[in-house]
């Protein structure tokens, strides 16, 4: 028995050792924003995909090139546009001609063939071209044409929205919002790092990123996550968490019952529980604890609760009734 908890205590430390390798390489780039940074590692560790909301010019784009250049994967990014077709993400059957000088239809593989799509500023895309990206992100694969294409593994989606400019945009819709594991809100940068930024962006200097981890190294570490110890009344914690979202319900609490029109689908409570997994190996255990549940709650459950009108009168935010969510449920239940 011991042997096995020093294996485990090993594969933690191991684990944690290639994460901060990772994590220090996009430092070189990206300054500050560690949170943001660590929450998109999270979601790529999970398997999941990562919204990224914020107002222009504050590195969002810059976060997720940056990763792709430190990952050993495929990379393709989409500005998303009002014009923008499915087709123009998907793919499309072209007409082509062989050798022979017969003519045939063949499908023209799109830019979501690859495994980090970068879909910039996705809110300017039609309610039709949205919805091209929901097989991709819940099934990793393509449909067209009658034929089915698998998409590479791993496979994620790293989308960018602004917040403030809502002149041709389009809102995603909850079933899409539903697919992303996290939604990540990125602040403004500290007077420190905003000093450090200006002084190594206008100097002229070039900074150079080495490979850190492949597609392969990546699936090892997913699998790992899976493993982790998820005890009976912890897991109990987090469902009662996701419950507590669901107005009228034997959990809500009463910002609940005020403020929210629909509450978390069980893909809250299935985030929850391997983001929390993830904290727990970067904390070196190889079990997940409560903290590790209150850590991951916000970036995991912002965008699966929908406001109604008394909120949104009232400004009232969904990280304001979640934080009062985490406050009013116990860790241990009646």
């Amino acid at each position: 028995m011991s042997t096995s908890v020093e294996s485990m205590q090993a594969e933690a430390a191991q684990f944690r050792d290639r994460y901060n390798a990772v994590r220090d390489m996009i430092g070189r780039v990206i300054v500050g924003h560690d949170d943001i940074v660590h929450g998109v590692l999270t979601a790529i560790l999970c398997g999941g995909h990562c919204l990224l909301e914020g107002v222009p010019g504050l590195g969002k784009t810059m976060l997720v090139r940056t990763l792709a250049e430190v990952l050993d994967l495929e990379f393709n990014r989409v500005q998303f546009t009002p014009d923008l077709m499915p087709a123009d993400i998907l793919g499309t059957n072209m007409i082509v001609e062989d050798d022979a000088g017969r003519r045939k239809f063949e499908f023209q593989k799109g830019p979501v063939f690859t495994q980090i799509l970068l879909a910039d500023e996705i809110n300017r895309a039609t309610p039709k071209t949205q919805s091209a990206m929901l097989e991709t992100m819940q099934e990793g694969t393509v449909t067209a044409g009658g034929k089915r294409f698998e998409l590479s593994k791993p496979f994620f989606v790293l989308a960018t929205q602004n917040p403030i400019e809502q002149e041709g945009t389009y809102p995603l819709p909850e079933a899409q919002l539903d697919r992303f594991l996290f939604k990540l809100v990125v602040g403004y940068s500290s007077r420190e790092d905003l000093n450090v930024i200006v002084d190594r962006t206008t100097r002229g200097e070039k900074i150079s990123l080495d490979k850190v981890m492949d597609g392969a190294e990546l699936i090892k570490w997913q699998g790992m996550v899976r493993q982790v110890i998820l005890a009976p009344h912890v897991q109990d914690y987090l469902v009662r968490l996701n419950l507590a979202t669901h107005p009228d319900g034997p959990h809500s609490v009463d910002a609940t019952n005020n403020y929210v029109r629909w509450g978390a689908s069980p893909r809250g409570a299935q985030t929850l529980a391997l983001a929390a997994k993830v904290r727990a190996l970067l904390d070196g255990r190889f079990n997940v604890s409560f903290e590790d549940v209150r850590r991951v709650f916000l970036p995991a459950m912002r965008h699966r609760v929908l406001l109604n009108f008394e909120a949104q009168a009232e400004g009232i935010e969904p990280d304001t009734v979640l934080l009062d969510i985490l406050e009013k449920v116990p860790e241990k239940a009646d």
